[in-house]
């Protein structure tokens, strides 16, 4: 199984429960499809960066789920069919994790290696500066 970030705008002309029943038919999709749901958050009515056909707003919605290929492809099958989906998006993540690791990992070997810095040279403490004479008609 692999993970998935799957990020859905519906159309601002739903109610909150007819927007929570439709992620909610989404999340049986992929319920009954084997997967597993590791993050579910509905992020609310927000303003869209561009206009999607006349609507400014969308009700967002976002899944974080391991799942098999052909059962978010069959998620995303439907969301396109659906009139309520303004745009959806399904990105492989789990890739873009191990890469995260590897570098961690590699970063903290390269640290390991390199000597530790000597410590700073104490500093003294700065002189004050003398003060001006006053600046006055005198000469």
């Amino acid at each position: 199984m692999r993970l998935y970030d799957i990020v859905v705008l519906l159309t601002p002309d739903l109610s909150e429960d007819e927007a929570a029943k439709v992620t909610a038919d989404y999340r049986k999709i992929l319920a009954d499809g084997g997967a597993e749901i590791v993050r579910d958050e509905s992020w609310g009515r927000r303003r869209m960066a561009y206009p999607i056909g006349r609507k400014r707003e969308a009700v967002y919605h976002l899944f974080v789920a391991k799942a098999q290929p052909a059962l978010v492809a069959e998620l995303e099958r439907r969301m396109r069919l659906s009139d309520q989906v303004l745009r959806h998006l399904a990105v492989r993540s789990d890739e873009e994790t191990k890469r995260a690791a590897k570098m961690a990992e590699r970063i903290r070997k390269k640290h390991a290696k390199r000597p530790p810095r000597p410590p700073a040279p104490p500093t003294a403490p700065a002189a004050e500066p003398e003060p001006m004479p006053p600046s006055g008609g005198e000469a």
